[in-house]
């Protein structure tokens, strides 16, 4: 019992058993318990810019050739926009399918939208809101320095890989940096790795507050679009996600239970951010080289979201449903082109995904922007869904893309994921 207890898992899992009896039995308790959740993830948030930069610096520093950043990031890009598109077209055809909306009638006029009022106002100036020429222009941040402060992920990923290549190309000066660059990751990681022993505390707050806040009643009067959204995403996952990791000699049920302590800790916080340092600790130990998970994991974290894409195609018709808004094939081809891009660089963003939904109504005049009003008691427990599923694509992205350019070390990825094929294998 007691080596038992010592596993992160465990813990995690008795802190959201008990953030769920506090949240039933003790409602204002539980709803009391969201600054703990919200602190858990901000400690873990703080660290998120420095460590996507000394990972993707030093793993472009430490592959040297350009060439090779350059495939591995293209083939990257690739499977992402073909993961994304196809979860975008999955949330769209289940959401025409199974109609989560339909026999509401909400009047779109009557809903107060005061409560949305500032995901509208940042969704004015979303990166993906005007086009290319737009998303483009946000990636490039306004100071070198302020990135690490202040910028989004994409803007973090952009310094980073520029520094990696001036790192590359600086000779016996640029192995020095290297050097430091590395002791300093170092230094983040067991920062992280301290402020993970909190994740019980953090998961069990984050679970309270969902039960006490929202209660049964809530989840009856929405539960068919929740319900959808979790057997899709399931789908994605146990179907989609499970093929690539065929292709690539791999097995699915075996990654889940290799990070099976991330997946508890993103269900109860609702962020993938919280666990990122130590998802790329799992995906080296795994086999993959540590130069191109510095590379693909978090890259993916910015363009590879898969559960919000889904979710984000559903929402949009569960909200022309719910308002009774006819949505032509144009419309929903419009819908997927903006979803296209809104949905990108969104990772580490407050709220990033009521911006994304905002920005993708507003891109369609006859869809009410209010209804995001409808989601807002539930959006915890869609998020929960959709950040278990970016983390276990972004995963599955990792090891694919590794597996493709002969970066996985296959004995000992025969040892941790491997399938019973490769596991047989000489």
């Amino acid at each position: 019992m007691r080596r038992a207890l010592g596993h992160l898992y465990v813990q995690v899992l008795l802190g959201m058993a008990l953030g769920i009896v506090v949240g039933l039995l003790a409602p204002d308790a539980g709803r009391a318990l969201k600054p703990v959740a919200d602190a858990f993830v901000r400690l873990v948030k703080m660290l998120l810019a420095p460590v996507i930069f000394a990972t993707v610096a030093g793993g472009i520093a430490h592959m040297g050739d350009l060439r090779s950043v350059g495939r591995i990031g293209l083939k990257a890009l690739v499977y992402f926009e073909l993961m994304s598109g196809g979860a975008l077209m999955l949330g769209l055809a289940v959401g025409n399918l199974v109609q989560p909306g339909r026999g509401l009638h909400i009047d779109a006029a009557a809903l107060d939208a005061r409560a949305v009022q500032p995901f509208a106002t940042a969704a004015a100036s979303h990166p993906g809101d005007s086009g290319a020429a737009s998303f483009m222009m946000g990636i490039i941040p306004d100071s070198l320095v302020g990135t690490l402060t202040g910028g989004s992920m994409l803007q973090v990923i952009l310094v980073a890989v520029l520094a990696g290549m001036a790192l590359g190309g600086m000779a016996e000066r640029g192995e020095r940096l290297v050097e430091v660059l590395d002791d300093v990751t170092a230094m983040l990681f067991r920062i992280v790795a301290i402020v993970m022993r909190l994740a019980p505390l953090g998961a069990g707050a984050g679970i309270a507050y969902t039960v006490g806040a929202h209660g049964a009643g809530t989840l009856a009067a929405l539960g068919k679009l929740i319900a959808a959204l979790y057997v899709t995403t399931a789908l994605f996952v146990f179907v989609a996600l499970a093929a690539v990791m065929r292709l690539a000699g791999l097995r699915l049920t075996a990654l889940l239970r290799l990070i099976r302590e991330e997946l508890l800790v993103v269900f109860g916080t609702c962020s993938t951010e919280a666990v990122l340092p130590q998802v790329i600790r799992k995906m080296e130990a795994a086999g993959a080289d540590p130069k191109l998970v510095g590379l693909v994991l978090p890259a993916g974290y910015a363009f590879n979201t898969d559960g919000t894409c889904i979710y984000l195609t559903m929402a949009v018709v569960f909200i022309a449903q719910a308002t009774d808004t006819a949505l032509s094939m144009g419309d929903q081809a419009t819908i997927l082109g903006v979803l296209l891009l809104t949905s990108k660089g969104s990772a580490g963003v407050a709220g990033a995904g009521f911006v994304a939904l905002a920005a993708t109504l507003s891109a369609v005049p006859a869809l009410p922007v209010a209804g995001l009003v409808l989601l807002l008691g539930v959006d915890r427990f869609l998020n929960e869904a959709r950040a278990v599923t970016n983390l276990v694509g972004n995963c599955v992205a990792t090891l694919a893309v590794a597996r493709w350019e002969d970066a996985l070390d296959m004995d000992v990825a025969r040892r941790t994921v491997g399938s019973p094929v490769t596991a047989g294998a000489a």
